[in-house]
């Protein structure tokens, strides 16, 4: 596929760097578009005499619907890729021939520049946000991406337009990722320098933009809970199409690893199902889910199986082997009523005994059932 890159930088309010920024940019690509969103200035004459394109909006709407006319417009201009930096100044356009290196060599993957941050001259709050960015990213995801937050990015035309996204403002730059990883493409880092200028102007709203960022993660969360799979996508030349769900589970279980990971989700179904942890496993099967990118129907499949009286009475078994070296036997008003507090206490140290050794039987079940499906997969291919 012909790829074609434009580097874009949306635009509100920073005009004592924007020529500056469209300089450098213009030193490494001549296609350069600045999208202004309704800055209280036109922006015309810190670009008078610079071959860019301007376009410029009347209302100021947010960085995400910026992005999206930007790539409707690329997409009519005949452009593959958009590269997004940022009109502060804090992104360096020396780092701009690295990104369109990595991005040629995985046309259809999402690129970060990923800062390198030094603790004395970056601010605590820009270090705490991608820290924490990152660690919800990653626990809806189970991919490890460092720095979410980062503006100076490629990303392919057809895919911005091929995703469903609703996020308007600076909530969109992570909205985006967690959703293409999701569609099952990739996201690359690429390590970046970042200077942050004394005088450095931004617009991100402490109050509006985190409570954005509170409502995205939590839905993003919570989706990432659901055992519905996510629509996933495929990149044909400059065409993205969605695939069909049967497609990709025949495709996911010729992996070579899909054996190990459906029996890692079934077993820790069982494992947070077995213990007796009453409301804090919950917390921790879906906290595991994501964060190992498990199988979430599997998981949450194998835990239900552990729903009723079977496995607490086992646990209470053992416990009260554990404690006395014989097995209860005797259910009674005495036993069942009155010792209540010992038998809660035994089925806690029961489960866990009892929740590793089960999760570790259903472990070897599954991957064997696992392997025996591969190897017929591959064989009828």
């Amino acid at each position: 596929m012909s790829m074609k890159f434009v580097i874009i930088i949306p635009h509100y309010n920073h005009n004592g760097t924007l020529r500056r920024v469209a300089e450098g940019c213009l030193k490494k690509n001549p296609q350069v578009a600045v999208f202004d969103d309704g800055s209280a200035v036109s922006p015309e004459i810190q670009l008078s005499g610079l071959p860019v394109t301007l376009v410029r909006f009347k209302k100021n709407r947010g960085k995400g619907a910026v992005l999206l006319d930007a790539a409707r417009w690329a997409k009519a201009h005949g452009f593959t890729h958009l590269v997004t930096i940022d009109a502060d100044g804090q992104h360096r356009h020396q780092d701009y021939p690295a990104l369109e290196r990595l991005s040629r060599s995985c046309s259809q993957a999402i690129i970060i520049g990923k800062r390198k941050f030094n603790k004395e001259t970056v601010p605590l709050s820009s270090r705490f946000g991608r820290a924490f960015g990152s660690f919800w990213v990653h626990l809806q995801t189970g991919k490890a991406i460092q720095d979410i937050q980062s503006g100076y990015r490629v990303y392919p035309v057809n895919i911005l337009l091929a995703l469903p996204l609703w996020c308007k403002r600076y909530a969109f730059e992570v909205e985006v990722v967690v959703k293409a990883l999701w569609a099952g493409f990739e996201v690359r880092e690429k390590e970046i320098s970042v200077v942050y200028p004394k005088n450095r102007i931004s617009h991100f709203s402490v109050l509006k933009d985190n409570l954005r960022l509170t409502v995205l993660n939590t839905y993003l969360t919570i989706r990432s809970m659901l055992p519905v799979p996510h629509r996933q996508y495929a990149g044909k030349g400059r065409k993205i199409e969605k695939r069909g769900y049967w497609e990709v589970m025949i495709e996911n279980l010729k992996k070579p690893n899909s054996a190990s990971k459906n029996a890692c989700s079934a077993a820790w179904g069982i494992f947070c199902g077995s213990i007796a942890l009453p409301g804090i496993r919950q917390v921790m099967l879906f906290i595991g889910a994501g964060w190992f990118d498990l199988n979430r129907l599997l998981v949450i499949s194998f835990e239900k199986l552990c729903i009723g009286p079977i496995i607490p009475a086992l646990c209470i078994e053992t416990g009260f082997f554990i404690r006395h070296g014989y097995f209860l036997t005797e259910f009674n008003l005495t036993t069942l009523g009155r010792q209540f507090l010992s038998r809660v206490w035994e089925w806690i140290l029961g489960s866990f005994v009892l929740a590793p050794c089960l999760a570790a039987l259903t472990f070897c079940f599954v991957w064997l059932i696992g392997k025996i499906i591969t190897r017929g997969l591959h064989a009828q291919s």
